[in-house]
């Protein structure tokens, strides 16, 4: 059914739709939902313009009828319609009387970002980007269904995989041990590998080690601009020019199976406690029952094969550039910034209305930024704030930010996930030459090499909302601070 916000202006770049009832049609018959919390949307007024294109309030709407659903549901800047969830969606739910719902997830559990930094500096890599790309692209497989790299994948360690993330593929030599201190959650979750299926594990298994396809991306970077040079300096950033290499995937196939095998469980348990829905989407249990037990547990062995997934595409990365400069990744100062997830559910203790509470965090396109001094931060963070990495399109800025205060109160510590699209890919397709796009952007000096040039058409920078005004907004909220600007020299897509 097709409805009409009260969007009420808050203050700039926060607006609300107070809480009312929805009427859905729900097989055949209109049923009324209760909103139980307002549902807020940050965001400029262009911004919004786009936003209101789609189903994202519709949807955001739904959210916040929701049982168990605190403050409000919330999206981000460059929020845009989902599976359910709106992606660029929030919303914290009490740890057991309220849901769990996988649409506030999605697909591609924990699809995320890391950052690296190197010593080498533009003038050194723009003779050989050609080299490095071709180099990246031999040695990290990407695009549908491309296995990894690394050889046969036994049943044990793939489970080793599910409950150990990022520290099994450092233990088998896919990076260094300082690696799991620069992750959230330093790089695992507490899954259980039991609860994943024998069909998620199969298409798991050969993809450990890839990139993937659609969005997913590694860059080659310089530094364009420093906003904060004590921050960036305690990253390892030191200087405009400097050149940084930025990777952005997932869980793959296994993640994708998770999401769908757990549907499939949760709404059949949406007809046993005789739950009503105000979108099959939405589909959820609440906290207490075995099957959000059980979702969660395979959701973090998701997140581990995604984090060990970025690690081991880490240790290509290195190699890459070993290969390239003759040097050991060590000397070219190749160690990890950051690596952030994106679409998660957290366990994670917030103050609401003044208590302390433990709450089920949903980020659906949502990234973490937790504040100076949060006590979930290693200390080597505690007096910047956790970094937040914003990627771009290809042919767009990206941002290295912390996490601010504000966060805490405005948004559960989470903010925007990246540009958002402002067109779908069909779309994209049908309004961009994937050919015409590569050669623009090679005229800008930034080298795209894809497996196809659909996929360049499907990721053209056109097809995205503005990145600068997506990370101004959270920046102006105080829910980040930006600290570095990133623009891209040479982009493998997948």
């Amino acid at each position: 059914m097709k409805h009409e916000f009260n969007l009420v202006k808050l203050a700039d770049n926060i607006y609300e739709i107070p809480k009312t009832k929805k009427m859905a049609r729900i097989e055949g018959q209109v049923k009324s939902f209760e909103m139980t919390v307002p549902a807020r949307v940050y965001a400029n007024d262009a911004l919004l313009a786009k936003i209101k294109t789609d189903q994202t309030l519709d949807q955001l709407t739904n959210v916040a009828c929701l049982p168990g659903t605190l403050k409000f549901a919330i999206a981000l800047s460059d929020a845009h319609q989902g599976y359910g969830f709106p992606i660029g969606g929030v919303a914290a739910t009490f740890e057991k009387a309220g849901v769990i719902s996988p649409g506030g997830v999605g697909y591609d559990i924990n699809c995320g970002v890391r950052l690296l930094r190197t010593n080498l500096k533009e003038g050194e890599v723009r003779p050989k980007i050609k080299e490095l790309l071709n180099a990246l692209f031999d040695n990290v497989p990407s695009g549908v269904g491309s296995s990894g790299t690394i050889g046969a994948i036994t049943p044990k360690d793939l489970d080793d995989i599910l409950e150990n993330g990022v520290n099994w593929a450092i233990k088998k030599g896919y990076g260094w041990e300082e690696d799991a201190i620069f992750c959230e959650e330093h790089g695992c979750l507490p899954g259980k590998a039991a609860k994943v299926s024998g069909k998620a594990k199969s298409r798991g298994k050969s993809q450990i080690g890839s990139l993937g396809s659609g969005n997913h991306f590694l860059e080659i970077q310089r530094v364009a601009e420093i906003f904060d040079q004590a921050t960036a300096k305690a990253f390892g950033i030191n200087e405009v020019g400097q050149i940084t290499a930025m990777i952005h995937t997932g869980s793959r196939g296994l993640g994708h199976q998770v999401c769908t095998d757990y549907l499939r469980i949760i709404e059949q348990a949406v007809r046993k406690y005789n739950i009503s829905l105000p979108d099959r989407e939405l589909a959820y249990v609440h906290g207490s029952t075995p099957e959000a037990r059980d979702y969660f547990e395979a959701m973090c062995c998701a997140a581990n094969f995604a984090w060990s997934n970025r690690q081991m595409i880490t240790h290509w990365v290195r190699k890459s550039f070993s290969d390239v400069y003759k040097k050991k990744a060590e000397d070219m100062d190749l160690h990890l910034i950051y690596d952030v997830c994106h679409n998660i559910l957290k366990k994670e203790e917030h103050v609401v209305d003044g208590k302390r509470l433990m709450l089920n965090v949903h980020r659906k396109g949502a990234t973490r930024a937790f504040p100076p001094g949060h006590p979930k931060l290693s200390h080597e963070f505690q007096s910047t704030g956790q970094p937040v990495l914003i990627p771009g399109s290809m042919g767009t800025s990206s941002f290295l930010c912390v996490g601010q205060p504000k966060a805490m109160d405005l948004s559960f510590g989470s903010t925007a996930h990246g540009a958002g699209r402002a067109m779908s890919r069909e779309a994209a397709i049908r309004n961009y030459r994937g050919s015409e796009i590569a050669n623009q952007l090679q005229s800008r000096g930034i080298y795209v090499k894809a497996q196809t040039d659909t996929i360049i058409a499907e990721e053209a920078p056109g097809a995205y909302k503005s990145i600068d005004q997506v990370v101004q907004v959270s920046h102006d909220l105080g829910i980040v601070k930006k600290v570095v600007k990133l623009v891209p020299i040479g982009v493998t897509k997948g």
